[in-house]
């Protein structure tokens, strides 16, 4: 881990020993603290959902919340992180506000006061790891640079700097295959709107791996989506990268109450849009690849490396022509392929949208094809798309 005293210092930066004790709460170790509340006995409301959820809560608070130490905070917050059986494990994380790497995910925190937390403002974006490569990583730090300017937060360092750390990070990690996610935000400061009062701006960045099969099911079978009735954003934040993700949660959460997949938005024109975090394309029966223009959406990068790709099948006579254009719902659905593309599905055929069943069915040639085609770039493409990482 030498190599972490190379990494590029906060502009203010705190040792983790001073960021403790700055932080630590004042009293004697050797006591133990409790806070007595009054307890009000209160009387539940007959067939309600919110009294059962609470009455069924495994989680009990007692009448005596205890105040906690340092170390005590630290060992419950380790406890937690292991007890927890998600599907994803994280590797490593960058925080600006240590100035280095953790690999102990119970450290892997951020403080309650940052702007990205409390006000949403920050951006963030990911990068696919396959076989200790950074796939498109420069053209994903190319997009989050733009949204941080849009987002009117200063990078706390150049360019250069912000590259290596993310390199490192994954380093440190071991991880050859998974994501890395980072973000910029506005900082930590008070809880005020304006970021007027924050220290200045902070980078994360964290190391995420996915231990769950389900992207491979999904794709050999293919998704149902529907259209979604939750409100696009506004062009001025969709083409933003920022984290600010409330619709795309509500439009994920209605299509799974749909038992869909995903929610495809539309934009105020009625033409086909987006889905909330892939970007969509069509095989027309004239085998012509159509995607919406980026204008009023996010500018996908796996989507504009699809077209790239493409390319490809014209050569070989299976596409006649590549183009972006207004689709409308009629067109979509009547297409002989859909598929959802970007970092997280990479190239997933859409098989059903709301009650039309889309082609036969199946899963389309072209959309089969340019699946193996992109895994194939994120294994072999040139040094400008994949970036070699060194453990």
């Amino acid at each position: 881990m030498a190599f972490l005293r190379s990494l590029p210092q906060p502009l203010n930066p705190l040792s983790s020993t001073d960021f403790l004790h700055h932080h630590r709460l004042s009293y004697p170790q050797q006591q133990q603290h409790h806070i007595n509340f009054p307890v009000t006995k209160t009387t539940a409301l007959k067939d309600s959902d919110l009294s059962r959820s609470l009455h069924d809560s495994k989680s009990q608070v007692s009448d005596a919340v205890p105040l906690l130490s340092s170390s005590q905070v630290y060992e419950k917050m380790k406890t937690f992180r292991e007890n927890i059986k998600g599907k994803q494990q994280y590797l490593a994380m960058y925080s600006g506000i240590f100035g280095g790497i953790t690999t102990d995910p119970a450290t892997m925190v951020i403080p309650m006061d940052d702007h990205m937390v409390h006000r949403g403002h920050g951006v963030f974006d990911t990068a696919a790891i396959m076989d200790g490569c950074l796939y498109e990583l420069d053209q994903h730090l190319d997009r989050f640079l733009n949204s941080a300017s849009r987002s009117k937060i200063d990078l706390p360092f150049d360019r250069e700097s912000i590259r290596r750390i993310l390199i490192q990070t994954v380093s440190a990690s071991k991880c050859r295959n998974g994501s890395l996610r980072y973000w910029l935000s506005a900082g930590p400061g008070d809880f005020n709107l304006s970021p007027s009062g924050c220290h200045q701006s902070v980078l994360y960045a964290i190391v995420i791996q996915d231990m769950s099969p389900a992207a491979d099911s999904v794709k050999s079978k293919g998704v149902k989506v529907i259209t979604s009735s939750i409100p696009i954003k506004h062009r001025m934040f969709a083409i933003t990268k920022s984290v600010n993700y409330l619709p795309n949660v509500l439009s994920k959460m209605e299509a799974e109450e749909a038992d869909a997949f995903a929610g495809i938005w539309l934009d105020d024109e009625g033409f086909v849009a987006e889905g909330p975090n892939m970007n969509v394309a069509f095989v027309t029966k004239e085998k012509e690849l159509i995607m919406p223009h980026f204008d009023k959406i996010l500018s996908g990068c796996t989507a504009k490396r699809v077209l790239i790709l493409a390319a490809r099948l014209i050569e070989q006579g299976k596409l006649r022509g590549i183009r972006k254009k207004n689709v409308s719902v009629e067109e979509g659905k009547k297409a002989d392929e859909m598929m959802l593309l970007g970092s997280g599905v990479l190239v997933c055929p859409v098989v059903q949208w709301d009650e039309q069943i889309i082609g036969d069915g199946k899963e389309g040639d072209i959309t089969h094809d340019l699946s193996n085609l992109i895994v194939e770039d994120m294994k072999s493409a040139s040094p400008s798309v994949r970036t070699p990482v060194i453990y």
